[in-house]
């Protein structure tokens, strides 16, 4: 009966609470300013408001002399002075749960398939509120506690088959503890009480879904050091510049050298357990090539199609401004619910600078004093604020659990100005630097990254990994490989000059082996079946054997001289090596020219 009394309470408060409102007194685009004695004392920070008849969802951004600025995340067209605005059900939130991976929703986590099946129009339909997954849908929930059992937040409670090789995890919600008193096992839809938890007088359902604020972040226990390396299959980032699981990174670059290639590429190979990718402010094709390739690619490590563990949200350049800046912090979220359930999760935000533009155009429209290039002067913090989501973690629980988020965002400078602010403010939080270079672009080299500008700080802390686990010489091989090309740099300047003859002969020879390091090793091609992913393993191998190459050639060419560089021009390695990135690790294990020694150790 307590409980009956408390939920009748709480039916009642949110029944007064829709009629709470106020009225609109000031429109300017995505932003509606209103004011209303009752709304005004009701209202936080950060609260959802329904706004006008057809009830649009915006949230309160500003509150200030009686007046409650929101940002209204749908079309403002035909919005009035005068119109109601009614308060909401509490901050903007997502709703987690299974349901989720497989999914596409826009920015403020409506599902868009669902939208257009329902407005029979290629445009969502304003007002339209559909909720993220269907509660209807029956799930097969397997208990992991018992009656009288002890449980705390973050305890896993049961699973769900969510897909083929994910299984879902419902936790004890945050702020919940207690006995459990109730477990139901077999069949239970999105408003069925899984499992019921007593704390004294208090008791908790605990059901498959539950909603959490996007601008606060997850508790975990807490962030820890462990340096293991986010594969991705690229060599030029693997080898030269990883990133680490629970690390941070970039991608700037200017238009078309390759930003959204390459995050599709880190979307689709690396070894993270889940993907959330996030399109912010893209083009509408963009997100159209991820949802027609993804579901025929198969995942290398299970086989099974991509998108069983990829979640895209998609807030596309045609859809209103505003949810591009919901829309990263609604993907970091859900990154923080599978993180929570002991996933390592990585998240793909295309673009920040968009994101930023969202940012400065709702400032300008609330008048506050513009910084560099009229971005906010509170661009930096944000930034900051959603770079600092990633990282390793135990998460929160009596079994704690080790789980991350990884996160690389695009970001798009006009005219590819690395100093503006939107480059320079994520420059300071991310660890990894990956520099697109146009020139690269135009010339067909994937990926365009510039191995002479790019940079890791996690560089030296993941060596001891590749070399236990991939090879011991692999950092060494590394090291000597960004030293070839960086002297390439500077003697090629000396060819413009006085000619590839005035070089000597292990000058030239060195030129050769960094050409081949450059169109070889680091290029790879994106659609190739075989070299579109390369294994940590097969990249060991190719740069041991060019590394190994460059040492014998050298000190033939000290012992014999000129000879032995023309000999070394018509050398078969050079074709075999060109060849070497198309073909499988297996395959290249019985390849002759490959040092007996260097294949002996890869084989062991």
């Amino acid at each position: 009966m307590p409980a009956q009394k408390k939920q009748n309470a709480k039916l009642q408060a949110l029944q007064k609470q829709k009629d709470i409102k106020g009225v609109i007194i000031g429109i300017t685009g995505p932003l509606i300013i209103a004011s209303g004695e009752e709304l005004f004392m009701h209202i936080r920070l950060y609260d959802t408001v329904r706004v006008g008849s057809e009830k649009l969802l915006g949230e309160v951004i500003k509150i200030s002399d009686s007046k409650i600025y929101a940002q209204v995340y749908e079309d403002t067209s035909g919005l009035m002075c005068g119109d109601p605005v009614y308060l909401g059900n509490g901050q903007l939130s997502v709703l987690l749960g299974p349901g989720l991976l497989g999914g596409i929703f826009d920015g403020i986590q409506r599902p868009l398939q669902s939208l257009i099946d329902q407005s029979n129009s290629p445009f969502i339909t304003r007002g339209v509120d559909i909720e993220a997954v269907d509660r209807k849908k029956e799930w097969t929930f397997e208990p992991q506690v018992r009656v009288g059992d002890k449980v705390v937040s973050g305890d896993i409670v049961g699973t769900v088959p969510e897909t083929e090789k994910t299984l879902h995890k419902v936790l004890v919600p945050y702020g919940v503890s207690g006995e459990v008193i109730s477990v139901h096992k077999g069949k239970a839809d999105g408003y069925s009480a899984v499992v019921k938890i007593k704390n004294g007088d208090t008791e908790h359902s605990v059901g498959l879904y539950h909603l959490w604020p996007v601008r606060q972040p997850r508790p975990v226990a807490q962030k820890i050091s462990v340096y293991e390396p986010l594969l991705t299959g690229q060599r030029v980032i693997d080898t030269f510049f990883p990133i680490m699981k629970g690390g941070t990174g970039t991608l700037p670059g200017p238009f078309g050298s390759g930003k959204t290639v390459t995050q599709h590429q880190f979307a689709k190979w690396s070894d993270a357990d889940i993907i959330v990718f996030v399109g912010c402010g893209e083009r509408g094709n963009e997100m159209t090539d991820v949802l027609e390739e993804f579901p025929t690619l198969k995942d290398p490590r299970s086989g099974r199609p991509l998108m069983e563990r990829t979640v895209l949200i998609a807030n596309t350049s045609n859809m209103p401004v505003a949810a591009r800046e919901a829309s990263i912090y609604v993907g970091v979220t859900i990154a923080e619910y599978f993180r929570d359930q002991g996933f390592d999760v990585a998240v793909m935000a295309d673009s920040t600078s968009r994101w930023a533009e969202a940012l400065r155009e709702i400032s300008g429209r609330l008048e506050e004093t513009p910084g560099e290039e009229g971005y906010p002067p509170y661009l930096g913090s944000r930034t900051a604020a959603f770079y600092e989501r990633a990282g390793k973690v135990y998460t929160l629980g009596q079994s704690s659990r080790e789980a991350s988020i990884t996160i690389v965002g695009a970001v798009s400078p006009a005219g590819g100005d690395l100093s503006e602010p939107v480059t320079t403010n994520t420059l300071r939080v991310a660890k990894v630097f990956w520099g697109l270079d146009a020139s690269l672009a135009y010339k067909r080299h994937y990926p365009a990254i510039n191995w002479l500008t790019s940079y890791s700080l996690y560089g030296n802390d993941l060596n001891p990994w590749f070399a236990k686990n991939v090879h011991a010489h692999f950092p060494e091989w590394k090291k000597e490989a960004q030293s070839l090309l960086q002297r390439e740099s500077k003697l090629e300047e000396l060819v413009r000059l006085v000619g590839i003859e005035a070089l000597s002969a292990t000058e030239q020879f060195l030129l050769m082996v960094t050409r081949s390091l450059r169109e070889d090793y680091l290029q790879q091609i994106a659609f190739d079946e075989i070299d579109s992913y390369c294994a940590p393993q097969k990249q060991a191998l190719m740069l041991g054997w060019i590394m190994s190459w460059f040492h014998e050639g050298t000190a033939r060419i000290l012992e014999e001289g000129v000879e032995a560089l023309n000999v070394l021009r018509q050398d078969q390695f050079w074709v075999a090596y060109g060849r070497a990135k198309q073909r499988s690790f297996e395959d290249l294990l019985n390849e002759e020219l490959i040092p007996v020694s260097l294949r002996s150790e890869f084989k062991h």
